[in-house]
């Protein structure tokens, strides 16, 4: 398969009615404009993996995750039957997101309402992805990061047990001419330490001086890698805050976004 750029195409459910996969972009990707950009990453490397997937587009409603952590079942429940009604509509069975959050609503809480279906973190979608030579990584050209290390989120690992996948990804992109180091934090996998936006903590206030992100963030500069990569944009804009606010300049960048810039898309 060939790893060449090519051009952004997201078509929708409407415009490829036959899709295999459907790609939920999420609130964080519609609207945040640095989530927008891992959802970019993921697009371009569902289009050179020749991916036969589509997107709700303004079908798309928030999964409600967030309103059931902080006690609105009502709006919970009503954006649920919602979306539960137009995924069914358009006949949809296996659904790739990159949002922990996403993925364990669509898993734990949507069967309760009849809504069940194949659910994978784009993590685990392009793990598949890299292992049936769909996506190549180059041998002696492209970006090989220096260093990495790999913040798990709680939602995925901590909950839904997912934390192989992401690391195969970022070790297979450490390799190369000039291979990279991978350098794992102390509290990781099952045992991970939250970003501090998890369970609706993402909408609430707490003391600048005792900030978990800030606390995360400082086990991730102790690694000494260079990216600092996640795996949910909650995460993303946790680690970006708090690895500034330690003064370190590595980057944090998401998995998705790591393999694209390693394919050279």
């Amino acid at each position: 398969m060939s790893t060449q750029p090519t051009a952004l195409s997201t078509p929708t459910v409407k415009e490829n009615p036959g899709f295999e996969v459907l790609y939920w972009i999420g609130c964080a990707g519609s609207y945040d404009r640095r989530a927008q950009r891992v959802a970019r990453a993921v697009a371009k490397l569902l289009n050179t993996a020749g991916v036969n997937f589509a997107i709700l587009g303004t079908e798309e409603k928030c999964t409600g995750d967030s309103a059931r952590r902080l006690g609105d079942e009502f709006l919970f429940q009503e954006l649920a039957a919602a979306n539960i009604v137009t995924l069914s509509n358009h006949g949809v069975r296996k659904i790739i997101a990159h949002c922990p959050h996403c993925v364990n609503v669509f898993l734990k809480d949507y069967p309760q309402f009849g809504g069940r279906y194949e659910v994978l973190h784009h993590t685990q979608f392009l793990t598949q992805l890299l292992r049936e030579g769909k996506l190549t990584l180059p041998v002696g050209s492209g970006v090989t990061p220096e260093s990495l290390t790999y913040h798990d989120p709680c939602y995925l690992a901590r909950v839904n047990g997912v934390h192989a996948a992401p690391r195969e990804i970022l070790r297979s992109a450490l390799t190369g001419a000039q291979p990279g180091e991978f350098r794992e934090m102390p509290r990781r996998e099952e045992k991970t330490f939250c970003c501090g936006a998890g369970g609706g903590r993402m909408w609430m206030e707490e003391d600048p001086k005792q900030r978990v992100s800030t606390q995360r963030a400082q086990e991730a500069v102790a690694t000494g890698a260079k990216t600092v990569a996640v795996g949910c944009p909650f995460c993303l804009t946790m680690m970006s805050d708090g690895v500034a606010a330690c003064g370190s300049q590595a980057r944090v960048l998401d998995v998705a976004e790591i393999l694209a810039e390693r394919l050279g898309l």
